[in-house]
């Protein structure tokens, strides 16, 4: 008999110093709201995590670190093994400490100010902040419109792509095919690939596609970076920590250098490195677990928004905890529904427009059902309060 894991009991995340549940007011204004915001999940993280974080502690000595490493190196490869089916090359690994800072390196390697950086839209707003704070274009392409890719990848500027992998906010798990042609694309025209897949090992079961494909199936001669975390799925953001894997010899020395010199970080968080490890060796069964728990409130979302709006058609996202939900077959005006879901029901819900989609909402329901239920309620009451006018 299996293990059983509590996704059901509310953990109390105010005052502790949480961007969802503390920050609220930040970004909306008001302190008193129900937070489906920001992309972590209101679970504690795998019991295993735990325990191995909890006998680190018991050394009592945290000195500096390395991440160069059998035991950190061995568990990552185990992973890709065992969960994705998947050899890597360990010697290819890098480490920096979020996903956001590595990219900001690759493009501070790859680019110069000016250079055109292509991604999928709606995007990630902190792809958006790492593009334009560097002083590069960003040049959107709507997700699934190869043509549009491949005509902006062609432009003489154009110098990487950063691929969300799965795809945030939307949930997307690109094909094996899809990714091929990508990647083929991207070798003719000379164009760096960064292939973000921090929500990898969120892929639902449901998905009839097939599993996540890492960019180190599909990687030919071009030049090419994955960067990831095992922070996103196992829910250990704080802890800070994420790894890459670079195919240039040379791309992957001067990466190192930055980090070591420029940052200053030759030195990883030592509970990163521990929970990661423990993540890969023994969390596989609480992240199967998490996943199908949040497929249930998946679930509920698509049968409520069934029984309200059955004119949306909206189904689960093929990856991901977050419900990205297009309104505008509704006409409901975005900045009206903002104000009845703080003012009035008390919530709050990410608008698109934050993704550059205005008239869509990310409703995040990575938490206990109970609260996923308040959500999605809550979004329906406003989503008919402000069609009544």
């Amino acid at each position: 008999m299996g293990t059983h894991y509590d996704f059901d009991t509310a953990v109390d995340r105010r005052g502790t110093w949480c961007v969802q549940w503390d920050g609220v007011a930040d970004r909306f204004g008001v302190d008193d709201l129900l937070p489906f915001t920001i992309s972590d999940m209101d679970f504690a993280t795998a019991p295993e995590v735990l325990d191995a974080l909890r006998a680190r502690l018991e050394h009592a000595v945290f000195g500096y670190t390395t991440w160069q490493q059998d035991d950190f190196r061995s568990a990552i490869a185990h992973w890709y093994a065992t969960r994705h089916g998947a050899e890597i090359d360990t010697g290819q690994l890098v480490y920096g400490p979020s996903v956001l800072s590595q990219l900001s390196q690759l493009l501070q390697m790859w680019t110069e100010e000016g250079d055109g950086v292509v991604v999928h839209t709606p995007v990630y707003d902190g792809f958006r902040k790492a593009i334009t704070g560097l002083g590069r274009q960003l040049r959107g392409v709507p997700v699934g419109d190869e043509e549009a890719l491949e005509r902006e990848l062609a432009r003489p500027d154009a110098k990487v792509l950063v691929l969300c992998s799965p795809h945030n906010p939307t949930g997307r798990v690109w094909t094996a095919g899809e990714l091929a042609r990508t990647a083929a694309l991207a070798e003719r025209h000379g164009v760096a690939v960064v292939s973000d897949e921090i929500h990898a090992d969120f892929v639902h079961e449901q998905y009839a596609g097939g599993a996540h494909v890492p960019w180190t199936r599909v990687a030919g001669a071009g030049r090419w970076a994955l960067i990831t975390s095992a922070s996103k799925a196992f829910n250990f953001p704080a802890l800070t920590g994420s790894y890459g894997l670079i195919g240039d010899p040379a791309d992957r020395a001067e990466f190192l250098r930055r980090m070591e010199t420029a940052e200053g970080l030759a030195s990883p968080a030592v509970l990163s490195l521990t929970a990661h490890i423990a993540a890969y060796r023994e969390g596989a069964a609480w992240l199967d677990a998490a996943r199908a728990y949040v497929a249930g409130n998946l679930a509920l979302v698509a049968e409520r928004l069934a029984d309200s709006f059955p004119e949306l058609g909206w189904r689960p996202p093929q990856a991901g905890y977050l419900a990205w939900i297009d309104l505008r077959p509704l006409g409901v005006d975005e900045d009206a529904l903002q104000r009845v879901l703080v003012e009035r029901e008390k919530v709050a819900v990410m608008r698109g427009s934050v993704y550059g989609a205005p008239g869509f909402v990310r409703l995040n329901v990575g938490c206990p059902r109970e609260k996923a239920a308040r959500g999605i309620e809550a979004l329906v009451r406003g989503v008919g309060a402000v069609r009544a006018g």
